[in-house]
């Protein structure tokens, strides 16, 4: 029998935030793209210490990193990685997308999820031509959003650096994890915004309390 000399290019969607707390739009966003492109799998990073955030309070990252592994844990095609997390000082997403690319070399793609607010500051990111060129990005936009604007960067970013960019609409989900921290501090109940596992958890250590250290 002829063996077959097929080799298949594993396709990685990588979602990264500082999922404090992880919910459930964040694993919306990452089952709608995981459907819409037929990737393999989605890696969810956690950050350690995000430059956009180094001024402000964010929960421990050991929490952070395990309440997003009791969220995606039901999902045989979601896994998260603490590369960010163990990462000294800063963390840059160029920085993570080179490590993904050099550890897998020719046998993974990646497709880096970012919102179109995020990707319409895309030239303040840190080493952002670089990064452009050596990911796909997929950008996340909402269905009856103005895309212009987002639009006419995605073109700039491909006729300048090369980039490939898809574009995935889903519906708006009004949830944000600031919304989520202040109604656990207030003492109203978060269960339908993020998985229950992750609503124990937050119990279990007392996070977001008014009373937390």
């Amino acid at each position: 029998m002829k063996e077959s000399n097929d080799f298949k290019v594993a396709r990685y969607g990588v979602l990264g935030g500082t999922f404090d707390p992880i919910h459930n739009a964040h694993l919306f966003v990452a089952e709608s793209v995981l459907e819409e492109l037929n990737l393999d799998k989605i890696i969810f990073i956690p950050s350690g210490i995000p430059p956009h955030k180094a001024d402000h309070k964010i929960t421990r990252a050991d929490h952070r990193l395990m309440m997003t592994a009791l969220a995606t844990n039901s999902n045989e095609r979601f896994f998260v990685s603490p590369m960010e997390v163990n990462r000294e000082g800063k963390s840059y997403t160029v920085h993570t997308m080179r490590e993904l690319r050099d550890e897998n070399f020719s046998a993974a793609e990646f497709y880096f999820i970012i919102g179109a607010d995020a990707f319409i500051e895309i030239e303040t990111w840190a080493m952002y031509e670089e990064l452009l060129k050596i990911t796909n990005f997929v950008v996340v936009t909402r269905l009856g959003s103005d895309d212009e604007v987002l639009d006419k960067i995605i073109e700039k970013c491909k006729h300048e650096f090369g980039a490939d960019i898809y574009k995935v609409t889903i519906p708006n989900l009004e949830i944000s994890s600031t919304d989520i921290r202040s109604r656990v501090e207030q003492g109203k109940r978060v269960e339908y915004l993020i998985p229950s596992a992750v609503v124990e958890y937050i119990k279990k250590y007392n996070l977001y309390s008014s009373s937390t250290s």
